[in-house]
């Protein structure tokens, strides 16, 4: 039928309609995340993803990254993520697992040391903790570097090792045993 209703009852109803409940909330934020996306070309698969980040402070203030870390990030000229970092880092800091594709020069090892370093926590004498493989000698060096910048500071070695001979020396005997 027809519900008969005052003008002063249909705006009392219009009122009670417009209160966010808790799914159109959660309808907008998402809309905002896929909009952020969008415009920073970032695509991606999966279920239960969590959002971008737009700056590197919401790092600090969302997932607790070390405060030497931070500084390194600043004092190496960063200071907009790029679009891979603003959805890789999250992904991995949630330690969930991932695969990434995006142009060269665009940020890919600082998107993944950062959330190695901070899953590591602190420096320990437990041996390797962490262990990067790169095809190439020069891709290697570059990784090395990067990340020697970001972990400065913290206490961490970094060591590339390009010739188990010198890793052997370096290292001593037993370490190809030890690790």
């Amino acid at each position: 039928g027809i519900k008969w209703m005052s003008s002063l009852e249909a705006k009392y109803e219009d009122a009670k309609d417009k209160k966010p409940t808790a799914e159109k909330l959660e309808c907008l934020r998402r809309q905002k995340v896929n909009h952020f996306r969008n415009q920073h070309k970032i695509s991606v698969q999966g279920t239960d993803l969590p959002d971008p980040i737009a700056t590197f402070d919401q790092l600090q203030k969302e997932y607790k990254i070390h405060p030497k870390i931070m500084e390194n990030i600043q004092a190496a000229g960063f200071r907009v993520p790029t679009p891979i970092q603003m959805q890789a880092i999250p992904v991995m800091l949630h330690g969930r697992e991932l695969l990434a594709s995006a142009p060269t020069g665009s940020g890919k090892t600082l998107a993944f040391c950062i959330p190695l370093l901070t899953h590591l926590k602190q420096p320990r004498n437990k041996g390797f903790r962490a262990l990067i493989i790169s095809p190439t000698r020069e891709l290697a060096s570059q990784t090395h570097r990067e990340l020697v910048k970001l972990a400065e500071g913290t206490g961490f070695r970094i060591h590339m090792i390009h010739k188990a001979a010198e890793a052997a020396k370096k290292f001593g005997p037993k370490s190809s045993k030890k690790f």
